[in-house]
């Protein structure tokens, strides 16, 4: 089984078939959140969001280093413009920083992420009504230091290879829903993992900006840290406007950038 295969076939058994409501693992309390919230949105007053979106998250992860993260808008009357995903317990709580474009709503965003400890794993909204937050309890251990699937060269040789699968027939007119996954190739290195050989520290180096294109469409964007998981993986709904191609644009810390033009006759 190839790299391609493989993560999809991650994706795919985690998502979209995760049950979207009714879990049984609410936020906890958190002094690690009291104390790093003022830092992550100012003394700015954050509502419930639950009325608004819901966090799908496992309960208890089967790979700390790869855990499935989905935000599911269930109001439609209302607007999610921007969201920042953090992680309470791990070394740099604040995994991803989104902006959405009016075609991603009503959202439904995925992506995989590392659990460090077990932890909340919260999502802040931004709304023109103000901010709204809900999230997901979840146990997991050792996801930012867990070792890299790959070899460190064979890793970096195929560093910024991208790969588009959309799901379900064409849509018959313009702004008809369409489903899409992106996988970009990056070893997404948190700087907490070791060389398997050498046992040193391997520098942090990972996807700091990507962006997602249609046309000249922007749907979305995130400035990312070391939380996001090794060879992301992002899954999401958006309003096709007829674009024969999804570009994406990405950079690392190591001052990389990528580019890839991503035609829509590659799906299936």
């Amino acid at each position: 089984m190839n790299f391609w295969h493989a993560a999809a076939l991650a994706v795919l058994i985690v998502g979209p078939g995760l049950p979207a409501l009714a879990q049984d693992n609410p936020l906890e309390p958190s002094e690690s959140w009291e104390a790093l919230r003022v830092d992550v949105t100012g003394e700015a007053e954050i509502g419930d969001g639950s009325a608004l979106f819901d966090i799908v998250a496992p309960y208890r992860a089967e790979d700390a280093a790869t855990v499935p993260i989905q935000i599911v808008q269930t109001n439609m009357d209302e607007t999610i413009t921007a969201a920042t995903v953090v992680i309470d317990e791990n070394p740099a709580p604040v995994a991803a920083e989104f902006d959405f474009s009016p075609a991603m709503l009503p959202l439904d965003f995925e992506m995989r992420v590392r659990v460090n400890q077990y932890s909340n794993v919260r999502v802040i909204a931004e709304t023109p009504e103000g901010l709204k937050m809900a999230g997901r309890f979840v146990k997991a251990s050792g996801g930012c230091s867990a070792p890299a699937s790959r070899d460190p060269e064979i890793a970096l040789a195929s560093m910024g290879q991208m790969k588009l699968r959309l799901f379900g027939e064409p849509p018959a007119m313009s702004q008809a829903r369409r489903e899409a996954q992106i996988m970009i190739r990056h070893p997404n290195y948190s700087g907490l993992q070791r060389d398997q050989i050498t046992q040193l520290f391997i520098a942090a180096h990972f996807l700091d900006h990507i962006e997602v294109w249609q046309g000249d469409e922007k749907l979305w964007a995130m400035d990312g840290g070391i939380s996001i998981s090794e060879n992301p993986v992002f899954r999401f709904d958006y309003a096709d406007n007829g674009a024969t191609a999804l570009t994406v644009k990405a950079t690392d810390t190591e001052g990389n950038s990528f580019e890839q033009v991503l035609p829509k006759a590659a799906e299936g």
